[in-house]
């Protein structure tokens, strides 16, 4: 378990017990990037998903035990290092949450499960807009990449 140095925020690594309020919070960071899912959806998307092995979630929780967001973490690979990598994909703090240390432990919380499992990196990218994220990424060392990320949309 990662906990701030104020205890405020928990962080640990979310169980199939969990997915229903990571779900919640899901649907929150759906609504925020404008791309709403009905309930059952999401949660239908994260069981397969844990169900598979396909991802890692950390939940953050307050004192109180309230979920207060959660990181999706795709692990993967990095065919120029020739190792493992972990893909954060998804990063959600709720909106009374924010401020308290949740995103800074969800992120560290990530690093330190990647370092664990043996990635030699964590990737991620965020929108060009996201300056509260970008500030938070940078300050836990995170570089901008030097690659150009490109989108291909299959299907209208």
């Amino acid at each position: 378990m990662t906990s701030t140095p104020a205890e405020v925020i928990t962080v640990r690594r979310a169980g199939t017990e969990d997915l229903p309020e990571v779900a919640a919070l899901f649907s929150g960071y759906l609504d925020f990037y404008r791309r709403p899912a009905p309930a059952e959806r999401v949660l239908a998307f994260l069981r397969e998903r844990h169900g598979r092995g396909e991802s890692v979630v950390f939940l953050a929780r307050t004192a109180d035990g309230t979920p207060a967001g959660f990181v999706n973490v795709y692990p993967t690979f990095s065919s120029l290092s020739m190792a493992p990598v972990w893909t954060l994909n998804d990063l959600f703090v709720a909106p009374v949450a924010r401020g308290a240390g949740a995103g800074r432990a969800l992120v560290r919380a990530c690093a330190d499960g990647a370092r664990a499992a043996g990635a030699v990196a964590v990737q991620l990218q965020t929108a060009p807009d996201n300056e509260v994220a970008q500030a938070l990424y940078r300050s836990e060392g995170f570089q901008p990449d030097t690659f150009a990320a490109y989108y291909l949309p299959l299907t209208t």
